[in-house]
């Protein structure tokens, strides 16, 4: 065991996450459940999250069982919808598979959604394997102390992190070891203003010793994000129904249910010709005020529109790609924030 991991291990020992929800049990399904969650986003904000989906789905054959929506539906606000489609396939590949839950690098990363670093971080966290990882934490920790210049983005400097990676990984206590450095970047090593006082490897930190800790990792310049608009319509009926319509599986809400989303010069008489409603049975109408919803590559400015029809029409009737759908009932959906948070402001809107 090398400097690195010895007083990694020595800090994790005190000061280290000992009671997060999925060291409890740390069964394979359930520590591979935790690492896809915590893709992009932050412990505190997952808990809650995996602790409901725990509840409902306890074992890899209740998610291979599922429904989709049913899935969707409990991922809703946590974004990144893919992970949660990939955790569904996955789910059914393992069980068709029957080979029971892959206990290798190989079966793991054959899995939709499972990369190099996630696969990884199963095997040490699970299986006690030894196995280097490298999420975004311990990218942050490896290129400060080594002082990596390239940008984490690129093939060259994504090697000599692996390479930094597998050399501190010990031989033993590989499950601790993993959570200790993925616990440092989160708590300690933190993007911004880092706690280099109370880091156990700051003494031989080269960031540090040159005070440019802030500085790594290296990215390449974000560009400036794109504004995309659109038009979203809130269509309901008086006894609080709403038409949604599932989205094709590609693309960032890829099989979630939204109301329909047209472009911004979409108008009330246009989608009511498409959907088939008779504009005379629209009571109310109304146009809320255009709120943005960033995405990784791009802001989307949606501008509500509630139509309030005195009665469900023919021809919007459901099916695959339509549902009428009561906020609170019985049979779930995966909706995205902002549908989540437009049909919330239709109810609002309707009591006032």
């Amino acid at each position: 065991m090398d400097w690195f991991a010895r007083h990694l291990l020595a800090w994790f020992d005190r000061h280290g996450r000992k009671d997060l929800p999925w060291q409890r049990d740390p069964t394979p399904y359930r520590v591979w459940v935790s690492e896809i969650m915590l893709q992009q986003t932050r412990v505190q904000t997952v808990i809650p999250y995996y602790e409901r989906f725990m509840a409902r789905f306890p074992d890899v054959a209740s998610l291979a069982r599922a429904d989709l929506d049913e899935v969707l539906h409990l991922w809703t606000g946590l974004g990144y919808y893919a992970r949660g489609r990939n955790l569904h396939r996955a789910a059914i590949q393992i069980e068709q598979g029957g080979s029971g839950f892959p206990s290798t690098r190989e079966g793991l990363e054959a899995l939709p959604g499972v990369g190099r670093s996630t696969a990884a971080a199963v095997l040490a966290l699970a299986y006690g394997k030894q196995a280097a990882i490298l999420d975004g934490n311990v990218k942050r920790v490896l290129s400060r102390f080594h002082a990596v210049e390239g940008d984490v983005s690129r093939t060259a400097t994504l090697n000599e992190l692996w390479e930094h990676a597998g050399s501190h990984t010990p031989e033993r206590r590989l499950g601790h070891y993993a959570q200790a450095i993925m616990d440092l970047g989160a708590t300690v090593c933190v993007r911004r203003a880092p706690k280099c006082d109370l880091c156990p490897v700051a003494g031989r930190c080269k960031a540090f010793a040159n005070g440019r800790a802030e500085e790594f990792p290296h990215r390449r310049r974000s560009r400036h994000k794109p504004v995309r608009r659109s038009r979203m319509y809130v269509i309901a009926t008086h006894s609080g129904a709403f038409l949604l319509e599932r989205r094709r599986a590609a693309g960032v809400w890829g099989g979630l249910w939204t109301p329909p989303q047209r472009s911004g010069d979409c108008t009330p008489m246009e989608i009511c010709r498409e959907l088939g409603i008779d504009e005379r049975s629209v009571e109310q109408h109304r146009t809320g005020a255009v709120f943005r919803h960033t995405f990784s590559h791009f802001h989307l400015d949606i501008e509500p529109v509630y139509l309030v029809l005195d009665k469900k029409p023919g021809q919007a009737a459901e099916g695959e790609r339509t549902r009428w759908y009561r906020p609170g009932g019985t049979q779930p959906v995966g909706m995205p924030a902002p549908a989540v948070k437009l049909l919330a402001g239709a109810v609002d809107g309707a009591a006032d």
